[in-house]
C-alpha cells in the first residue's frame, strides 16, 4: 500500500469505525479498497481533490497532500482560491442546511481538517446552547497531539490538551492524561513519543515539525472560531 493511502487510512479509521464518515462497509485492507473508500468521505475527499488540482498533483492521495490535510502543513495554496474551489464542490452537496458556507467564510479557508471541523461543520455554531456535546464533538473530531506517558499490554496513557469553552472563547485546556485502548493504537509507540489522536484512536507518531504545524494551525482555527462567534457571524 502506498504511503499516502496508508496514511489516509490511519487517520480516517476512527470516524469511519464510528459511522460518521465514509462507507458503512469500512475502509478495506487493500490499496484499491482504501482508494475507493476515500472517495466516499464527504469531508476529506473534496479537500484532497482541490489540493491536488491547485498543486498540480496527479494523485489526491499523494502522501504530501494527505499529511497536509490531516496535520495542517502548508502546501503554498492560496486560501481564497482554495475556498472558492471548495465551495463549488461542497455547496451543492450541502444544500440549505449549510447556509453558513458563504464566500465570506471560505475566503479565509485552508485545505486542512481543522478548517473543516471548526468552520465548515456546524458544531461551533452550537457551542452557546449550554450543552457540552458540541465542544466534545469538536474536540474529538479535530486531530490533536499528545505525549505518551505509559505503555502497557492494555494500551497507552497519553497527555494531551482538550478543548475548553467558557462561553466566550474556545481554547486549549491544561495538559491532562487520557487512556487509549490497545486495539485503538494503530502504530508502534514508546514512552515519550509525540503522537496524533483522532477521536479515541492513536493514529500516528509525529515529528517535532509535524506537531508544531498541527499546533500552529489548531491555534489559528481556535482564534478564528472565537472571533466569528463573538461577531455573531457563525450563528
Amino acid at each position: 500500500m502506498s504511503a499516502g493511502v496508508e496514511l489516509f487510512a490511519r487517520y480516517a479509521l476512527a470516524p469511519n469505525a464510528l459511522g460518521f464518515c465514509g462507507p458503512p462497509t469500512g475502509l478495506g485492507s487493500t490499496e484499491r479498497e482504501v482508494r475507493a473508500a476515500a472517495t466516499r468521505f464527504s469531508g476529506a475527499w473534496p479537500y484532497l481533490r482541490v489540493l491536488a488540482r491547485l498543486t498540480g498533483t496527479a494523485d489526491p492521495l499523494d502522501a504530501r497532500l494527505v499529511e497536509a490535510y490531516w496535520l495542517g502543513r502548508d502546501t503554498g495554496v492560496d486560501g481564497a482560491r482554495f475556498g472558492t474551489d471548495l465551495l463549488e464542490i461542497i455547496g451543492p452537496q450541502a444544500g440549505h442546511y449549510w447556509g453558513h458556507l458563504t464566500p465570506d467564510l471560505l475566503s479565509g479557508a485552508s485545505g486542512d481538517h481543522g478548517f473543516h471541523v471548526f468552520a465548515v461543520y456546524p458544531w461551533s455554531r452550537l457551542l452557546d446552547t449550554g450543552l457540552d456535546h458540541p465542544r466534545h464533538v469538536l474536540d474529538s473530531c479535530r486531530i490533536r497531539w499528545g505525549t505518551v506517558l505509559t505503555r502497557t499490554a492494555d494500551g497507552v496513557e497519553v497527555e494531551s490538551r482538550r478543548l475548553d469553552w467558557d462561553g466566550a472563547a474556545l481554547t486549549l485546556g491544561s495538559p491532562a492524561p487520557e487512556r487509549i485502548e490497545a486495539d485503538h493504537v494503530l502504530v508502534g509507540v514508546e514512552v515519550g513519543d509525540t503522537v496524533a489522536l483522532h477521536w479515541e484512536w492513536l493514529c500516528d507518531r509525529l515529528t517535532v515539525e509535524q506537531a508544531t504545524d498541527l499546533e500552529r494551525t489548531t491555534r489559528h482555527h481556535l482564534a478564528a472560531t472565537t472571533a466569528r462567534l463573538r461577531s455573531g457571524e457563525a450563528r
